[in-house]
């Protein structure tokens, strides 16, 4: 790759001068009606042939005397590259966060290899390679059914190559130049011939790409107006002292690695070989089918050919091209010629129709890879799709369980898990009913507050009402126009309710800078991975490096094992003659041990190490025991299942899974059972290095549950043969080492997240001990046998609600007694009603027993007290009566130091004052005789 011509560039316009375009004839042009520039080998060429600059040319002509389905489009492709020197290679999830920390969702073939390939830390799998990715893009979710090309589901058929600079200074996982930019543009002029295009209409615009931090040129390919490929060139990285400032607004310089990262989209391609009036029946046309005919949309011939004259134009409804959809939808209306309410109302429903299509294909995916929906990272994208799918299967009437919808696009891709993607589709529906409810009140009460004013709901407030209730804009626009206020909902909504979720952040502050010295000085050797439980060794001293509390040791060598996967530190002792240090923390950087010590051992010491055996022990057993427990639960609760995270303990331990429910206490039994069975079995645990390609390929990304680890080689650690895990933890040689496990709880930590807290080894035996003393205290209270506890807390308890239920009903013969006469009771006569004041030094419920006894013989009651050193008041007045309890107890509360209130009917309040309650009683009848004259 020959850089020196770029220095004295300005942008990157030499970049898009091969010498394949003009050997073959092309001509650079720029497009009068959108400004790109672009190749043709048409020269009298003008426009760049992308809508909205031109429509869609292939409905009812096919670029491609061929029609495919997807399968066939797909091995066509493939099949091209292999014969071509490319390796096919398989597929991976997508869901990316399984091998990388920076996303959530695989959005083109490339992620496959970001960051630790491309970076060139990590060979490829292959080099070349040939790939079909599917991939899920959020950002288009709001495009998808409009345009007729959008899909949020889609396959990224690719080919790649991964380069190296000649004079590069660095090593990298691989070298030399397999192949760039000229050959990369003949492949795709050579697939097009292989397909029966015609060559000369295809176009090719320049576009420069930027994304995860690199950058390079690329070429959008446009054949009869539909974009079918995009070719990236990747040979920049992010640079602060950078000499080209790219679209993003950051500068970049170039790298020692360039890539060749190709998209050809496997829908577009199928469409085009089809041309039929949208991208969707050509990748959809049983589901298509299906929900048309369950919704009830039927059209005359007329219809459906205006609705065929229509497709021709969607391209130009791009939301990322207009600035608003239904503007363009009325210049789409004015072309054709038809009034555009009469578009939208032939239109909308097909486009629902589209987006059901799409969208559960989406969940498929989502959920056969083993997404958990929740309220974060990737679940929370797969409940916004879910909701969203359900509000457009209910709005255009399709009267079919959406379980079946997404269980139909399941069994298309090859699911095995589909009672599994069921269940949690149909558990998903209940917790959205129920969310619904709880939300409406929310939006009318937001609708009331904007009904006042004359500005519309902010949008801030439709994704906060979104993303904390579920509910969707349109029924919030529903809603508020109900109650006079106005909503705008932006075009974009879904995507910027996808854009608050896809930004993925480590958590983590920087490093803080250390001494320069520690990037001169060589990794430790890790004596922890050979002898797992031994606790002596020697060593030397390295260095010292001073803190604000006490050092940090680095040791050519050492026993101690740094905190890292969810397992704490090792603690223990340095010593040297007779100096004695204590190791109070231990942790890597960059592949260097530090051991953080209370005093100095000294530079160049030779020193012993002794490691707390009893704490690595107790480690070591719980970090295995977290492996059982969660191989158990994936047995017992389903393939889905798999880490959010782990805490390793001395005491007990926690496991973190994602579930769509709560764990049943049957579901605990039988993990503890599954778990203590291979306790039981005593089967070895073991560990190697693999070359990661190759764990992968046979194990898949699920080797990553705890993080993913950088570098070449991974370390697994084998269960037997029914666990494999990629983990940098110290575990016991075999599973009987660990004793038993004992499960303790499980609880929510979040919607969609389960927690699993575990003892294990003597850990266990001890947590066992204190529930039985805990059970033996209870059965020595109760004075029964233990085994009897439950039993008689059920007699005690039910004959406590039967004590309480007689005492309240005592409590209301009292009150009934106490209104029917005795001392301290005045009854004051008010017109045609009697008003009965009393002063009856019982608690609350003694007060509400008497005033609702006078209140049932017709009497307004005003019952005062001066229980417990205070003044309180109770209030009730018969339904004809028409003076305010609320208003009288605020009164009579008043005069005590206090307050109060309450309905109409019945209310209660005091004061701090109770010498002045006979005062206050004494003024009652004088308030009620006010408060009926008002």
């Amino acid at each position: 790759m020959n850089t020196g011509q770029y220095s004295v560039m300005s942008d990157l316009e030499a970049e898009y001068r091969l010498d394949y375009f003009e050997e073959e004839g092309f001509t650079r042009r720029e497009c009068p009606s959108c400004g790109v520039y672009f190749w043709t080998r048409d020269a009298d060429r003008e426009l760049c042939g992308e809508p909205p600059c031109e429509d869609y040319s292939f409905i009812d002509d096919p670029g491609f005397p061929e029609a495919y389905s997807l399968t066939e489009m797909r091995e066509a492709f493939l099949s091209f590259f292999e014969e071509n020197g490319h390796e096919r290679i398989e597929p991976y999830p997508v869901a990316a966060n399984r091998w990388r920390d920076d996303v959530l969702l695989t959005q083109a073939s490339i992620y496959d290899f970001q960051p630790l390939v491309t970076s060139g830390e990590t060979p490829p799998p292959a080099n070349p390679l040939t790939i079909s990715q599917p991939c899920i893009r959020m950002q288009d979710i709001d495009n998808v059914g409009k345009t007729g090309r959008h899909t949020m589901a889609f396959e990224m058929m690719a080919h790649h190559a991964f380069n190296t600079r000649e004079d590069a200074e660095a090593d990298y996982a691989y070298e030399g130049e397999v192949y760039w930019k000229d050959e990369t543009v003949a492949y795709c002029d050579a697939f097009f011939e292989s397909m029966g295009a015609n060559i000369e209409e295809i176009t090719y615009l320049e576009d420069p790409w930027v994304g995860g931090g690199n950058a390079g040129p690329a070429i959008e390919v446009i054949y009869k107006g539909a974009e079918l490929a995009t070719l990236v060139f990747m040979c920049m990285e992010q640079d602060p002292d950078g000499e080209y400032e790219m679209k993003d607004g950051n500068t970049y310089s170039f790298m020692d690695t360039y890539i060749v990262d190709t998209g050809y989209g496997l829908e577009r391609w199928t469409w085009m070989s089809q041309g039929t009036a949208t991208v969707y029946e050509a990748i959809y046309p049983d589901a298509i089918d299906f929900l048309k005919e369950n919704a009830g949309i039927e059209h005359t011939d007329e219809e459906r050919e205006l609705i065929h004259r229509a497709a021709k134009l969607s391209g130009r409804l791009d939301i990322d091209d207009v600035d608003d959809v239904e503007d363009a939808r009325g210049e789409v209306a004015e072309k054709l010629g038809v009034d555009v309410d009469r578009l939208r109302e032939l239109i909308e429903p097909l486009e629902t129709i589209y987006a059901i299509a799409d969208h559960s294909r989406t969940l498929a995916y989502m959920f056969g890879d083993g997404i958990v929906p929740s309220n974060v990272a990737t679940g929370y994208l797969a409940r916004m799709v879910l909701r969203r799918t359900k509000r457009l299967v209910d709005d255009v009437g399709v009267d079919a369980p959406l379980d079946e919808l997404v269980d139909m696009q399941a069994e298309r891709l090859g699911y095995g898990n589909r009672d599994t993607i069921r269940e949690i589709v149909r558990t998903e529906e209940r917790k959205y009913r129920k969310t619904l409810e709880r939300g409406s009140r929310k939006v009318e009460q937001l609708a009331d507050e904007y009904a006042a004013t004359d500005d519309p709901i902010p949008t801030e407030e439709l994704l906060e009402l979104y993303d904390s209730h579920g509910i969707q804009p349109d029924m919030v626009a529903e809603i508020a126009a109900e109650r006079g206020a106005v909503v705008d909902v932006p075009d974009d909504f879904y995507a910027l309710v996808a854009d608050r979720h896809e930004r993925v952040t480590d958590g983590t502050d920087a490093e803080p800078d250390r001494d320069e010295r520690l990037a001169d000085l060589p990794e430790t050797e890790k004596l922890y991975y050979d002898d797992q439980g031994r606790t002596e060794f020697e060593a030397v001293v390295l260095d010292v490096f001073e803190r604000d509390e006490g050092y940090d040791v680095v040791l050519d060598q050492t026993m101690f094992y740094p905190e890292g996967g969810g397992q704490p530190a090792d603690r223990g002792q340095l010593s040297a003659g007779e100096t004695a240090v204590e190791v109070v923390d231990v942790e890597e950087v960059d592949g260097v041990v530090l051991h953080h010590t209370d005093a100095d051992p000294g530079k160049g010491e030779f020193v012993r190490g002794r490691v707390d055996g009893g704490r690595r022990e107790r480690l070591r057993v719980h970090h295995t025991a977290t492996h059982l427990i969660g191989h158990a639960a994936r047995e017992v609760l389903g393939g889905h299942v798999r880490q959010a995270g782990a805490q390793k303990g001395l005491n007990s331990s926690r496991l973190d899974v994602r579930h769509y429910e709560r764990i049943a206490r049957e579901d605990v039994r039988e993990i503890e059972r599954v778990a203590n069975e291979l306790v039981r079995r005593n089967v070895a645990v073991t560990q190697e290095w693999p070359h990661r390609h190759e764990a992968e390929a046979e194990h898949g990304f699920d080797l990553y549950q705890g993080g993913v680890p950088p570098g070449t080689n991974v370390r697994l650690i084998h269960v037997g043969d029914v666990d494999v895990q990629a983990c940098a933890g110290t575990h016991v040689d075999r599973t009987g080492d660990i004793g038993s496990i004992k499960l303790l709880k499980t609880e929510p930590v979040q919607d969609g997240v389960e927690r699993i807290v575990f003892a294990a080894g003597d850990a266990a035996i001890e947590a066992t001990q204190r529930t039985e003393d805990a059970l033996f205290d209870a059965a020595t209270e109760l004075d029964v046998d233990p085994l009897d506890v439950p039993e008689a807390a059920e007699r005690f308890f039910e004959e406590w609600k039967a004590r309480g239920k007689e005492i309240d009903s005592l409590k209301e013969q009292l009150a009934e007694a106490r209104a029917s006469g005795g001392a301290d009771v005045d009854e004051v006569a008010l017109g045609d009603v009697t008003a009965v004041i009393q002063r009856l030094d019982g608690d609350a419920d003694e007060l509400r027993a008497t005033a609702n006894a006078h209140v049932d013989d017709g009497s307004v009651a005003v019952v005062g007290s001066g229980a417990n050193g205070s003044a309180s008041f109770v209030v009730g007045v018969p339904a004809d009566v028409s003076i305010n309890a609320g208003a009288v107890v605020s009164d009579l509360a008043g005069r005590v130091g206090g307050g109060g209130g309450g309905p109409p009917d019945f209310a209660q309040g005091g004061g701090p004052d109770v010498e002045r309650l006979d005062e206050a009683l004494a003024a009652a009848p004088d308030v009620l005789r006010r408060m009926l004259e008002a």
